[in-house]
This record gives C-alpha cells, sequence and structure tokens, in this order.
C-alpha cells in the first residue's frame, strides 16, 4: 500500500510516478488553502474548491462558490489567525478522482475591549473528495486537482487567553504578524 492506494508490482513505474503526482497536487491543494485563509487571499481560497462543490463545517452547509465569502468574512475577523495541516492521507480511486483525510490544528486571535489579546486553538479533521478537472475559467485548460467535497469535523476547542500583544517581546524579539487585509506585503503566491 503507498498512501492508501494499492499498488501492485504489474501497475508499473509510470502509472506509480503519475499516482505521486496526483498525490503531490492534491496535498499542494490541501496546504493552498491554510496558507490563503492565514493570508487572506480569496482568490487563492476559492481555488481549492470546485465552486459546486457540497461543504459542510457545521455552522456551515451549502456549496463552496456561497461557502468562500462567508469562511473569509470569518477569518477577517481575527487579526492573527494560523491553520496547520497533518497527517495527510490520500488515496486515489481513478486518474480523476480521490479521497483525502488530514487533522488541522487552526487558531483565531482578536484584540478585546479592555486590551488583551484572546481566541481559541481548534482541533479538527477535514474529510474530502477530489476531482481532477479543467478550471471554470477554462474549460479547454489543463485539468487540476480541487476539492469537490469536504466535511470538517471539530473534534476539540481549547481557549487562548493572555497572547502577546502587537509589540514584540523584549527578551524575544520576534516581529508578530497582524494580517487584517488582503495583500500583505509578506504574502507570496505558490
Amino acid at each position: 500500500m503507498v498512501g492508501g492506494a494499492a499498488v501492485s508490482a504489474s501497475t508499473g513505474p509510470g502509472a506509480r510516478l503519475e499516482a505521486l503526482i496526483a498525490k503531490q497536487e492534491i496535498a499542494e491543494v490541501m496546504q493552498r488553502y491554510s496558507r490563503t485563509l492565514d493570508w487572506l487571499d480569496d482568490e487563492g481560497q476559492a481555488s481549492c474548491y470546485w465552486p459546486d462543490a457540497p461543504v459542510d463545517y457545521g455552522f456551515f452547509s451549502g456549496t463552496a462558490a456561497d461557502f468562500v465569502p462567508v469562511v473569509m468574512e470569518i477569518e477577517r475577523a481575527s487579526q492573527r489567525r494560523w491553520h496547520m495541516l497533518s497527517g495527510i492521507a490520500i488515496r486515489l480511486h481513478s486518474p480523476t478522482r480521490a479521497s483525502a483525510e488530514c487533522y488541522g490544528m487552526a487558531t483565531g486571535i482578536r484584540q478585546q475591549e479592555d486590551g488583551s489579546w484572546q481566541g481559541n486553538l481548534y482541533g479538527g479533521r477535514y474529510l474530502d473528495e477530489f476531482e481532477k478537472r479543467p478550471p471554470p475559467s477554462d474549460p479547454d485548460g489543463e485539468m487540476e486537482w480541487r476539492i469537490s467535497k469536504r466535511q470538517y469535523v471539530m473534534d476539540w476547542r481549547v481557549p487562548l487567553t493572555d497572547q502577546p500583544g502587537s509589540d514584540p517581546d523584549p527578551n524575544l524579539p520576534l516581529p508578530i504578524l497582524q494580517i487584517v487585509d488582503s495583500g500583505h506585503d509578506l504574502y507570496r503566491r505558490m
């Protein structure tokens, strides 16, 4: 077994290479999902999903086209956010269909009225289906992988109180990013 997909000796190196490339492309979509939320890249976030993909986050159930503006508004409400995915498992069903699952942790930190910085740390898992299709903007274009169905399951939540303010700690003078708008100077499209 390679990453959840059975690979037999008769498959051959060409097919195995194609499977590895597909899995890497799917993993990059999942990584792009986190980055584009954290950097408030609306277009990049939309490019993770097929517009007609069913999305269920509990508080939202509908299509990806309707979900992206909702989730980006939620992310903009935090001055600091951080998403990390881990334990990515991908199973290829065909050259154009796959299932994926991974664990995720995310934070949302806001400055409170009393000046303190607080938020939550969330842990959960993403249960995804992927399809490889031509992009909606170019039906004759090169096929690409995107999420065709997503369900998010939240496993736990922990409050984060007394977070550092916007000024670096003199004992550990690292910069603290506050990304409140799209187009931050440090953001690089990848």
